[in-house]
């Protein structure tokens, strides 16, 4: 089974609406845009980062209209100097490439190792859109949803005011 259809037999499951979007590759957010609009819709910004030492991995979910740096975001998440992820720890761990990371990819962290960090704001914000492991593709959900589906993950969790 594909990832795609990993990502919508569990939305289906679980009672989780989407609005589907095809589009070409769109791996940044600059390219997303292009292609998914609406009011009230909040393209996700989804970094993935390791630590220091390479024994933790964390995925940070932000509003893409707000611009952090990397030294902003580890004073924030509090886990010690970080860095992007390889291409094979993004593999690893979320079982995608670059250009589809994505709140989606936790269902390939069948191990829960990934420490989710969420922009608090994106909690009330109507509409998300993330890439459903594949970055062909958008999924538009609702923020209650959005919430819904990271209760269904056994990753930790922090909520964090970003902005």
């Amino acid at each position: 089974m594909n990832g795609q259809q990993v990502v919508y037999d569990f939305l289906d499951t679980n009672g989780i609406s989407y609005e589907y979007i095809s589009h070409p590759q769109a791996p940044t957010i600059e390219i997303a845009k292009q292609y998914i609009s609406g009011d009230g819709v909040v393209l996700c910004k989804n970094l993935f980062f390791r630590n220091h030492k390479g024994n933790k991995h964390y995925l940070v979910i932000m509003n893409s209209n707000y611009q952090m740096d990397i030294h902003d975001i580890e004073k924030r998440l509090h886990q010690g100097k970080l860095s992007f992820a390889s291409p094979e720890r993004m593999m690893k761990y979320l079982g995608v490439t670059p250009g589809s990371v994505s709140l989606f990819t936790l269902l390939n962290d069948v191990n829960h190792e990934v420490v989710l960090f969420v922009d608090e704001s994106l909690k009330n914000c109507g509409k998300v859109s993330f890439h459903p492991n594949n970055n062909t593709a958008s999924l538009i959900i609702s923020s209650q949803d959005m919430l819904k589906f990271i209760d269904l993950m056994d990753n930790t969790v922090e909520y964090l005011q970003l902005y």
